[in-house]
This record gives C-alpha cells, structure tokens and sequence, in this order.
C-alpha cells in the first residue's frame, strides 16, 4: 500500500524524475553512450517491468512528457539554420526530396514486407524519412559548416521534418475512419492556412513584441512559451497532432530569437527538464517482455534498420552524383541524416498512442520497439561516421581568407576606413581590486599597440532611490577603484577615460557601455559563477558574450602580462574564430617580443597527409599576417584533446582559447574541450568570444 502511494503521489515522481535526469546521462556519456539512451533505460527499470516506482498512466509523468514531446519538436524548429538554408535553398530542397522520399518508399515497402496495412506502412515511412542533426556539434567543432554539402544537408532537416509531420497527420485521420478525399482536402487546406498564420503571424508577434518589450528578458520567454502552447492546441483544433503545431511555432520564432539570451534559456529549461522526461516516457512504455519478443522475432527490426541505412545512402548517393560532390562529402551527407531521434521518436510515440474504433493502435508494439532499437543504432553510427569523413572536408575559402590587417576584431578595409577617424576603444569593467592591476595591463597594452584609448568601467546596481546611502557607498567605493586604474593606465602612456554607470544589470551595462563608446573590444576579468544559478540565468561573462557589438576578451591572469613571453592558441579548425585566436595572440606577442605557437591536436587515425594539409593552410594564415611575430606550428597526435593541451600548456605563460558553444538535438551544449581545459590550466588564460557567440 506504501510503495503504491508512492507511485501515485506527484511530488514523489517527480523527485524521482528530477534525481534520474541529474545523474544517469553523464554515467552513459562515460560509458561513451548517449545521455537519451540512459533516460530510456532508467524508465525501463522504474516502470511496470521493474521496480514500479514510476507509472506512465500517472497524471505528473502524462503531463511531463506531453510538454516534453512537444518541446523536442519546438527545439527541432529551433536548431534549424535559416540563414543557411536560405543559401543553399534549391539544393537543400533537392536534397530533401532525396532523403524524404527515397528512405519513405523502403519504409513502406518494409511495412508491406511483414504484412502491415497500407496506412501503416506509409507511417513507417515517414518515420524512416526525417533526420536528427545529431552530429551538428561534430562539424561545427571540424569548422566545416560553411561546406556546401553540410549546409545542404541542414537545410534539407526542415523539408524532411516538416514532411514527415504532414504524413502523419494524413496517417492519423485515416486511421481515425471516416476518412474520405473531403476529409483529405479539408484537413490539408486546413493545414496550409495554419501553417501560413503560424509562421507569419508568430513571427510578425514575436518581432513586434521583442521591438518593445526592449531587455524584458523574462516576459520575452513567456511569449516563447506561450506562442509555442498557443500553436500546439491550434493544430489539435484543426484536427492534426499537437507536435506539428510545436515544430511549425520552432520555425516561426526562429528569426524573432536568433541568437538572443533568451533561446539559450527556452532551449536550456526543455533540454534540463521537459525533453529528458519524455524520454523517460518511452522507457516505461516499454513492456520488457514484448520488446525480447520483438528481438527474438528479430526481422522486423533488421529490415527497419537496413531500410534506413541504405535508404539514406541512396538519397546522398544520388545527391553526389546530382551536385557532384566527392567522397568525403557524400559520406557527411549520409551520416548527418542518418540519426534518428526527434521528430522518429515524437512521431513513432504518437501513432503507437492513436487507437481507432476498433482498438487497434495505428502501429503495434513490434514497430515501436524495432523505431527505439533504430535510434540506438543511429544515434551511434551517425556522429562515427561524420567524425571521420567530415576531417576530409574541403574548408570553405571564405573561412580561409585570412585577414590583411594587424587587428583581428576588424574584417574588411572599408571598416578600417569607417574607424580610421576614431581611437581604438577597449572597455575594462573593474569590480574586483586584486586582479584589477593585471586586467588593466593588459587593456592597456592592446591599446598602446593600436594607438586607442582604454574605458575603466564600473557598474554600481541601482537602487530604487537615487540619494539611498548604499549606493552613494558604492559610487565611493567604485571612484576609488577608477583612480586606481587611471594610475595604472598611464604608467603606459595611453589616454583613459574612466566611466561610472548605474544600472540593473552588470552585464547589460558593460554592453551598452561599450555600444554607447563604440568600442572595438571588452576586456574582461574572470567570473566564477558556476551552478545550476549560471546554468539557468546565465553568468555575466555569458550574458555578455550574447549581447555585445564587439568581441569580448575574458582573462583569468596569474602575472603581468607585460611579462608573458610564451604564448599557446589551440588550433582545432580554421574558422575566422580561430583566426582571430591567432591574430590576438600576435598582437599580445608583438608587444612583449614573446613567442607564439598554435598547437593542433589530431586523432591518431587522422591521415599523415590530411594533417600535412592543415599545418600548410595556416602556415599560409601566419604569413599573411603583417605582424612579423615569432609563430611556431606544433601538431600532436592524440585521442585526448583536452589532456594533449593542459600537458603542452606547462611549457607556456599564457593560453588563448575560443568560447564555442554547440546546438544539439536536446538544446545547447558547451564544448566539452574548451570546459575541461579551462578548468584544469595551471597557466594564465584569454577566453575570447564573437559578438552573440
């Protein structure tokens, strides 16, 4: 009686929940396993066939899971680049063709293979003819995003996601009976017409609403929430499932966002709570027994499995030979569209729950087992796939086109020509007085090299009443420490022009601070918010990096940096990003006469010839580069990229690394590298981040 109180008590379950969520991905992620699959697994074991502390009938788990299924295909929307689609549209919409109606006719021919109805059939078609970017961070950490054949394959998600959704809309009314051609047109004309109100009107909203709600950052989230709510019950109203509404509300907002604060917490509060819950769903929905069954009947799934594999092979095969693309290239276009996870999963979930009339299910429990086993495999095989052939990508000359001038903030010569008229601006917020001297240092060097000016900045929070004495306390204190660095700027010898600014937010007052000046660079000190309070709002330094005009330098550093003499960029792509790594580290060379060595770390598979390729491309980088630096290229081979860099970092004074950040399938992941390194670096450390990076 106890442990079934505990099962139906909503407080308990979702105590349950969040204790799963928080500590069975990252044991997955170690056994080098995907976090999802641990979810799943976990629902298996506390469901019905195991321990039976959780029960997908209960109202908590039902609500949870509605919420996170619909949010997987809001984010699906979200992660979708329209800016590269837009670039690449008549091939994207080739290619999404391709990979939507080739691996739809093995579905159906599979379906029809084990006897299933013709609707049936059609449904695992679509299932097998979406895909997940699952991969994306893979070729976005390689630098070779801006290949023609990746933003292909991006860009065809959104024909192949929204063309799945439409079939099974189509497969769901059939299977309800009562279905006729009227039927047919009256539910694709309804569906049209939602569509455009969705992705016009959402749009239109959103980008009127943001205009004036200005830095409300909060009612800018419920909007996004609402709009994504508003358009799931649209879509059951016209009689289509829920997860299509959210999918087309993704793509809607996707402009209205763009990179803003705001789609880092919208994608943050799905991928931490509602998406994992959904996943935990699945797994008790799982009945053990039928899914051994499933496996001992094994055909069913192999068949699915093939089918979708060589399907998707076919589909870039003939994309290849379409836009002629080499090998490598082919090979990427294949294994980015192989996983999947978002829209298979919310869509295989939504017909195993659509019951007809006559009580059966629009696909049984064989099919839905056979679409798990397909996500595992998939979900694996893609990202290994895409791992080694994506190395073998040409990288796109505009991402070469190293930079002529002396500055790496600065990208063409008619924004040297707008600038030339001004001094070159570097803010320096203070707060913290033991590491103001070296913060200031720093600014100052950068600044004397370029001729400009450095901006002592100092937030003081505002309070309600102007003459309360707790501010007018602060504005003392922060005076104090604004002097402090006018003495420190001009034993350099380069003009300073101290600002106090009383604000509500620090990070928000550093960016319009800087936008006000028309500053070229923010230099920062270290922040140390960490915990589930910067993961959910964010730290300032985040804040910053997603507001700011201009790129921004946080430093954590252990010396004068007028006294740094080696220094280490990590090179792991040639992306302008990375140039700019580069090029920074020069200035900061040039001035100290230091040394300079971009440090590239390869798998050991990597080709002998490949790595050859890649130390030659920026070598030619260097030597374009005006500024006659001693620069060094060592490349190390290694499985532990991480490991390779904080071994070599002992050697050095200084580590200039870049801030990246990945989409996922389940929101926003910071690299892994950049994390580890950044913790464990014995030595001082320049992160640098792009405007909105």
């Amino acid at each position: 009686m106890a442990l079934e109180s505990l099962v139906n008590s909503p407080i308990i379950a979702f105590t349950i929940l969040l204790a799963v969520i928080l500590t069975v991905p990252p044991i997955f992620e170690r056994l080098r396993l995907p976090g999802l699959v641990g979810l799943l697994v976990a629902g298996v074991i506390l469901g019905e066939n195991g321990l039976k502390l959780l029960n997908s009938e209960s109202e908590t788990i039902n609500l949870l899971s509605e919420i996170g299924k619909i949010y997987l295909m809001f984010v699906a929307g979200l992660e979708i680049d329209l800016e590269q689609f837009r670039r690449t549209r008549n091939r994207s919409i080739g290619f999404g063709i391709l990979t939507f109606i080739v691996p739809l006719i093995f579905g159906i021919i599979a379906g029809r293979l084990f006897n299933f109805s013709w609707n049936t059939s059609l449904l695992i078609g679509s299932l097998l003819a979406s895909h997940t970017l699952l991969a994306y961070p893979i070729v976005s950490r390689l630098g070779v995003v801006t290949n023609e054949a990746v933003t292909v394959t991006i860009g065809a998600t959104i024909f192949t996601d929204t063309g799945a959704l439409l079939v099974l809309a189509i497969c769901v009314g059939i299977h309800g009976g009562d279905f006729s051609a009227l039927s047919l047109a009256t539910l694709l004309g309804g569906l049209a017409i939602y569509s455009a109100v969705v992705l016009f009107g959402f749009d239109w909203a959103g980008k009127q609403f943001f205009r004036r709600s200005g830095d409300e950052q909060s009612n800018q989230f419920l909007f996004i929430l609402l709009a994504l709510f508003l358009a799931s019950v649209g879509a059951q109203v016209i009689g289509v499932e829920k997860i299509v509404g959210a999918f087309l509300a993704g793509l809607a907002v996707n402009d209205v966002l763009g990179r803003s604060p705001v789609k880092e917490k919208v994608e943050f509060i799905g991928s931490a709570l509602f998406i994992p819950c959904f996943f935990i769903d699945m797994g008790l929905l799982i009945d053990i027994p039928a899914f051994l069954k499933t496996l001992s009947s094994i055909w069913l799934t192999v068949v699915i499995v093939i089918a979708l594999i060589g399907s998707k092979f076919i589909a870039a095969f003939i994309a290849k030979l379409l836009y002629r693309y080499n090998n490598a290239e082919l090979l990427t276009m294949w294994s980015l569209s192989l996983p999947q996870v978002a829209a298979t999963l919310a869509a295989a979930l939504v017909a195993y729950q659509t019951v007809n009339p006559a009580g059966e299910r629009l696909i049984n429990e064989g099919v839905l087992n056979s679409v798990i086993v397909l996500m595992l495999v998939t979900s694996i095989m893609g990202p290994v796939i895409t791992a080694r052939s994506a190395t073998l990508l040409q990288v796109s000359e505009a991402d070469l086109a190293a930079d002529k001038l002396t500055t790496w903030w600065e990208s063409s010569e008619e924004e040297l020509l707008e600038k030339h008229a001004e001094n070159f601006t570097i803010i320096v917020p203070i707060y913290n007085p033991q590491t103001q001297r070296y913060l200031i240092e720093m600014a100052a060097l950068l600044a004397r090299h370029e001729s400009g000016k450095i901006v002592p900045l100092a937030i003081t929070k505002a309070h309600i009443q102007m003459d309360d004495p707790q501010l007018v306390l602060a504005l003392e204190e922060n005076k104090k420490r604004l002097n402090l660095a006018k003495e420190i700027s001009q034993e350099f010898n380069v003009e300073v022009l101290p600002v106090i600014r009383i604000d509500d937010d620090a990070a928000l007052g550093i960016s319009r601070t800087s936008r006000e000046q028309n500053a070229n660079l923010v230099v920062m000190g270290w922040s140390r918010t960490t915990g589930l309070r910067a993961r959910l709002f964010g730290s300032v330094i985040d804040s910053v990096f997603w507001s700011s005009h201009c790129p921004v330098a946080v430093t954590r550093l252990l010396s004068s940096p007028a006294t740094i003499q080696r220094i280490m960029v990590p090179v792991g792509d040639l992306t302008k990003q990375t140039i700019g790594a580069v090029r920074f580290a020069q200035i900061l060379a040039d001035v100290n006469q230091a040394e300079v060595v971009l440090l590239h770390v390869s798998d050991r598979k990597t080709p002998p010839q490949l790595v050859d390729r890649f130390t030659a491309q920026l070598s030619e980088i260097v030597d374009k580069g005006q500024l006659q630096v001693n620069t060094h290229i060592q490349t190390i081979k290694g499985d532990d990229i991480a490991r390779v860099i904080i071994h070599e970092a002992q050697k050095f004074d200084l580590a200039v690394l870049r801030s990246v950040r990945y989409r996922t399938a389940g929101g926003l992941a910071v690299s892994h590298v950049t994390t580890q390194v950044i913790r464990e670096l014995k030595c001082s450390i320049v992160l640098l981040g792009e405007p909105n990076s």
